[in-house]
């Protein structure tokens, strides 16, 4: 089991939990508790982790039209919200018949999934699993990882390490330095740095991606630190 945070919104945590599942073909389960900014019938972050990883069972508990936190956009549609428990039910329910799960919150850390103020942090601790940082590449990301990981620590909570969500093709000097300190700004082991674009990649060539940008910690083959490869293709679909 493990719990996909993020920094903020927009931070890659839906490419990073398709990365996870690649390199656990055919034994992962991704869970998205709360689904914002999607109506019925659009992909959310579910749709795109099966497309991604082929073989991955995804299940979504809400889904909700604003693109707002969780607890609001609940609100706005006149629904209670999924809370913690709910959501680590529905967790183990998966660890029944696969090997991980995956579960990738809806925004940052402590945005809260209903009105009861269940946070994802909170969903760490009821199912006891550890946490998994995901990070912007850019100005800004060195006080937003300390911040998150000060409050994982706060928690009394396990982190394995940070992986930034979406690594730029041409990073400016705020990226290249944040890649060098934002394991000593966080205290936590930087386990990779998915490359820019990366989920418009066909399965092959994003599991070989995945592979190749994720250290061995994380399941995969980069060294460390890690430095970002360029965009991968398979030759075949793309």
């Amino acid at each position: 089991m493990l719990v996909v945070a993020g920094t903020g919104t927009g931070v890659g945590k839906t490419v990073v939990t398709a990365a996870l599942a690649a390199l656990h073909p055919g034994r992962a389960a991704m869970l998205k508790p709360a689904q914002t900014g999607v109506v019925p019938g659009e992909d959310g972050d579910a749709d795109t982790v099966a497309r991604l990883v082929p073989g991955t069972a995804v299940c979504e508990l809400e889904r909700y039209p604003d693109p707002l936190a969780p607890a609001t956009a609940a609100a706005r549609a006149g629904r209670p919200g999924v809370g913690a428990a709910g959501t680590a039910r529905a967790a183990r329910a998966l660890a029944r018949d696969h090997g991980l799960v995956l579960v990738e919150g809806a925004g940052g850390l402590l945005v809260r999934l209903h009105a009861g103020g269940d946070t994802l942090a909170d969903v760490a601790a009821e199912l006891d699993a550890p946490l998994l940082l995901v990070a912007r590449a850019g100005l800004g990301t060195l006080n937003d990882t300390a911040l998150a990981a000060e409050a994982i620590a706060a928690r009394g909570l396990r982190c394995t390490g940070t992986v930034i969500g979406r690594w730029p093709a041409r990073p400016d000097p705020a990226a290249r330095c944040n890649l060098a300190d934002i394991a000593d700004v966080s205290g936590l082991p930087l386990l990779g740095a998915l490359p820019e674009g990366a989920a418009a990649l066909c399965p092959r060539a994003f599991a070989a991606a995945a592979a190749s940008a994720l250290t061995p910690a994380a399941g995969g083959e980069c060294g460390d630190p890690p430095p970002p490869r360029p965009r991968v293709t398979c030759g075949v679909c793309c």
